[in-house]
């Protein structure tokens, strides 16, 4: 049976920022801890937060790493307890927005957080007790702000997938002039995210027409933007459209991902150093060619319907595109440039199986599968 559910209230301009004070008063947040990192604050984009808040009582927790931890989900919450704060506001990428949606949990639920993991079976331990969360994205790929889902590295090493309808913000501020200052390297990967996003989501064969059309819209426009503001990080319009398919690629998801997503997180488990959205453009040519032959694929059409929006005469062109695009862009030649070994295989292969998004992908991986994967993605 499909269910469908869109329940996060989006703000999307520039200048868009001007508005987190009125939000948080709609939403109820009265003593907000922000969650952040180090690249957001030097960037001057949390002072604009800040700014923004004047004569609100807010408190700031800076120290958000690259792939978020449950060590600093632990260090938020008591920061969050310990001044009293009543709500989150997540400023920054994926990461930070990932770690303000554990941090809702751990303040509210007792006990590790592997326990809410959904492959533990944790989504229905999470309640509507969790602290209410505002996302202000800086970043255009994960497109966490409208997702029901976070990634966090757990304390036993392992890269889980946390997922509740309680844990959606109940507000995203997207601002795609807080993205001006992106480093053009963290442009190109971020848009890889969201277009991988756009296409596994796609590409899953679960019944739910308005994700299909939403996800083949976000392709379309981050597929036609992605060059232009990775080149030119002023270029407004490009912002724009790469910041709404990042959003729609994540709103699009709760229909489920597939093998990229199972890849990517397994071995940025294994070394938590490499970037999701690099590692997710360099699985998606080897992962769409093996998904080609699914029935659902073929019945649907779906790898032509893509081929369309790309400005691609075939279905069957996607992956040398793919890998064409991402060469333009200036990301790895693969992953053995990314510094992967043949050695981690087994391990990613172990957790990838495991993975909650290996068994929404339109055709079932064996681990001899995700090894040839693995093999053609180096």
């Amino acid at each position: 049976m499909a269910f469908i559910n869109y329940v996060t209230q989006i703000q999307i301009d520039f200048g868009a920022i001007q508005l987190l004070k009125q939000e948080c008063e709609r939403v109820g947040i009265h003593k907000p801890l922000i969650i952040t990192d180090q690249g957001v604050k030097a960037a001057g984009v949390l002072q604009k937060a800040l700014d923004a808040l004047e004569g609100v009582k807010v408190t700031v927790f800076d120290q958000t790493p690259s792939n978020p931890t449950e060590a600093a989900v632990r260090a938020a919450s008591a920061v969050y307890k310990a001044n009293g704060c009543d709500g989150l506001i997540a400023v920054g990428g994926g990461s930070s927005i990932d770690c303000a949606k554990c941090a809702s949990i751990a303040v509210s639920h007792e006990g590790p957080l592997k326990n809410f993991a959904t492959i533990e079976g944790g989504s229905l331990k999470i309640t509507d007790r969790v602290a209410p969360i505002i996302a202000v994205p800086t970043t255009s790929g994960t497109g966490s702000e409208v997702a029901r889902g976070a990634i966090l590295i757990v304390d036993d090493g392992r890269k889980l997938g946390f997922h509740s309808w309680f844990i959606v913000p109940k507000a995203a501020i997207c601002d795609p002039e807080l993205t001006f200052g992106l480093p053009p390297m963290l442009t190109a990967a971020t848009g890889m995210d969201a277009i991988a996003h756009c296409m596994e989501t796609f590409m899953a064969a679960a019944f739910n027409p308005p994700a299909d059309g939403i996800g083949l819209d976000g392709l379309q426009r981050a597929w036609a933007h992605i060059e232009r503001a990775t080149k030119n990080g002023q270029d407004k319009e490009a912002r724009m459209h790469l910041m709404s398919a990042s959003m729609q690629g994540a709103m699009a998801f709760q229909k489920g991902l597939g093998c990229v997503h199972s890849l990517s997180h397994s071995l940025g488990g294994v070394n938590p150093r490499l970037h999701h959205g690099t590692l997710n453009a360099m699985f998606l040519p080897a992962v769409v060619q093996f998904n080609a032959s699914a029935e659902s694929m073929q019945k649907e059409n779906r790898l032509n319907r893509m081929a369309q929006v790309m400005g691609l005469s075939s279905g069957s062109d996607i992956p040398q595109a793919i890998q064409e695009m991402n060469a333009r862009l200036g990301l790895p030649s693969g992953l053995q440039a990314m510094g992967v070994t043949e050695s981690l295989f087994d391990a990613v292969i172990h957790g990838a199986m495991a993975d909650h998004c290996h068994k929404t992908n339109p055709r079932i991986a064996t681990p001899e599968d995700y090894r040839e994967m693995l093999t053609t993605s180096m």
